[in-house]
């Protein structure tokens, strides 16, 4: 059997043909992202998908700090609905091979890239009469399990969440303005819920409460003591931008909280999560 080798002309027709397919499929994603990141027009579902555009905060183009204000008399309050944070960047505290150097944040890589953001929070703003403003967060989309991967291949879990966000900004505030820098308090829940069991069958609502030879010896083994403790994390939100005439706000946000403790059964690592956040407003 004889096997004829194509022509050059066919091959030339090929190679075209390919680098024209994988033109137009750069251009035409670069295209999409660059025409609707950034933006609040509503878009369809066929627009977002296999675009990233889903996990992305909009933003505030055209207003720099320090330029608008929304005026706030004492015991006035704004509300903020559709609050967006996007995690940016994301740092683990590691302990160094050498015990006489101290633990320090490592940047990490997000391993779950397209379920990172927080969305459709709501939360108040009020007036205090120092100046100060009151930050509280209500509900939403308020946490989101991800997990990120340190320079070393370990992986950690974490839930990060902006749960009971209660927050003061500095006082001699005239309103809500892009001077405004909100710090206070987030609860973390427990990665797992109560009704998770692990591979051997224990848990903390239901399950087994043990699966060690001797039970009487199983406080000894953290894996059989479940715990679903709530901790506390620490959370600003520096407000960069704010249009006072459509009502929009946006910024960048730091949280400093614990990571996964599978349920009382792995010591919690210390994390530093870095990213933007974007929200509008009513009564504005």
């Amino acid at each position: 059997m004889k096997f004829c080798a194509p022509r050059p002309k066919d091959l030339v027709k090929v190679l075209l043909t390919l680098v024209i397919s994988l033109a137009t499929f750069f251009a035409g994603n670069l295209f999409t992202q660059s025409a609707f990141a950034g933006t609040n027009l509503p878009l369809t579902y066929e627009q977002i998908r296999g675009t990233g555009l889903a996990n992305t905060c909009p933003d505030l183009q055209g207003v720099s700090r320090g330029r608008s204000v929304i005026p706030l008399a004492p015991g006035q309050s704004v509300e903020v609905y559709e609050l967006c944070m996007q995690p940016t960047s994301f740092f683990v505290k590691e302990e160094p091979v050498n015990k006489r150097k101290e633990a320090e944040f490592v940047s990490s890589k997000l391993l779950t890239r397209a379920t990172s953001s927080l969305d459709y929070i709501k939360a108040t703003i009020s007036a205090n009469e120092d100046g100060s403003l009151n930050f509280v967060e209500k509900e939403g989309l308020d946490y989101q399990p991800i997990t990120v991967q340190m320079p070393g291949g370990e992986r950690v879990a974490i839930l990060f969440t902006i749960k009971g966000f209660r927050a003061t900004t500095q006082p001699g505030l005239k309103g809500l303005g892009s001077a405004a820098d909100f710090v206070g308090k987030t609860q973390v829940p427990t990665y797992r819920g109560a009704n998770f069991i692990d591979p051997k069958g224990r848990g903390l609502a239901i399950g087994y409460e043990a699966a060690e030879a001797l039970p009487a010896k199983r406080d000894v083994y953290k894996e059989s003591t479940k715990d679903d403790t709530t901790y506390n994390g620490r959370m600003s939100l520096q407000v960069d931008k704010l249009n006072a005439e459509t009502g929009e706000i946006a910024g960048v946000f730091e949280c400093e909280q614990l990571s996964d403790t599978d349920m009382g059964g792995l010591t919690p690592k210390e994390v530093l999560i870095r990213g933007v956040f974007y929200g509008r407003l009513s009564n504005a």
